[in-house]
C-alpha cells in the first residue's frame, strides 16, 4: 500500500483533493490531503513543508503529489521525508533558491498564458471563471466552500531552499485544457528544468475537480510502476 500525500496549490485548501482522495482509497491505498494555511501572513514555504512532513510522519512508501503552487513545497519535503516519487500536476517547478515570485518572470508564464488566450479566443485578462473554473461543474462548485482561501504574499518571497532534486521517479502531468499554465508552456518548463516530458490528461488547471477519475488513473499507474 502506498501513501499518496496530496499538496494543494494557492490557498492551500485540502478540499481541492476531495474528489481524488476517495478514489485512491477505493484502490486500496492511503490518501492524505494536506491543508495548508495559505492565508496566514506569517506562514511561508518552510511552514508548509513542516506541515507536510508532519503529515507523512513515519510512512515510508510516500508518493508526493503537488498541484500548482504546491510544486514549491515539494523539494523541501523531499529533503526531509522518505518520498519515493513526486508527481507534479499543473505545477510550478522551482529551481534551487528561486522564489515563487521570481518564477513568473523566469519562465515567462504570463506571456505564455496571454499568447495561448489570443490563439484560442478567450480573454487575455485573468479572471477565475475563465482560467480556473471553465471546466468544473456547477454541482462541484456549489458543494465547495463559499469563498476560496486567498494566498498570502509571504510565500512568493521566500526562497525555495534546496540543492537538487532527489534521485527518484518524477512525473509531470498537465491538463491539456489548462488555461492558466497552457500545456505548451508546461512542456517547455518541464523540459528545461527537469529534463522531463509532460503527460497530458483532459482537464484544466483544477483537474482534480474536473477530471478526478483521469487524474487518479495516472497516479495509480505511476504507483504500479514503482519497484516493490
Amino acid at each position: 500500500m502506498a501513501s499518496f500525500v496530496l499538496v494543494p496549490g494557492a490557498g492551500g485548501m485540502a478540499w481541492y483533493w476531495h474528489r481524488v482522495a476517495p478514489l485512491i482509497r477505493a484502490a486500496g491505498h492511503e490518501s492524505i490531503a494536506v491543508d495548508l494555511p495559505g492565508d496566514d501572513t506569517q506562514a511561508g514555504l518552510a511552514a508548509y513543508a513542516d506541515i507536510v512532513v508532519r503529515g507523512i510522519a513515519e510512512r515510508s512508501r510516500v508518493i508526493l503529489v503537488a498541484q500548482s503552487l504546491g510544486g514549491f513545497t515539494a523539494p523541501l519535503v523531499c529533503a526531509r521525508a522518505p518520498v519515493r516519487m513526486v508527481v507534479f500536476v499543473n505545477a510550478m517547478i522551482p529551481k534551487p533558491d528561486e522564489t515563487a515570485g521570481q518564477w513568473w518572470g523566469a519562465t515567462s508564464a504570463i506571456e505564455a498564458r496571454e499568447q495561448a488566450a489570443t490563439r484560442r479566443g478567450y480573454a487575455t485578462e485573468f479572471d477565475p471563471g475563465t482560467y480556473f473554473l471553465h471546466d468544473v461543474s456547477q454541482d462541484v462548485l456549489r458543494a465547495g466552500p463559499q469563498r476560496p482561501r486567498e494566498e498570502a504574499e509571504i510565500v512568493f518571497g521566500e526562497p525555495c531552499r534546496f540543492t537538487r532534486w532527489p534521485d527518484i521517479p518524477i512525473h509531470v502531468l498537465a491538463g491539456r485544457d489548462d488555461r492558466f499554465f497552457p500545456v505548451e508552456f508546461q512542456q517547455r518548463v518541464a523540459r528545461e528544468r527537469l529534463g522531463k516530458k509532460v503527460e497530458e490528461i483532459p482537464g484544466g488547471h483544477l483537474v482534480a475537480l474536473s477530471n478526478p477519475e483521469g487524474l487518479t488513473e495516472h497516479l495509480l499507474a505511476y504507483e504500479r510502476g514503482l519497484t516493490r
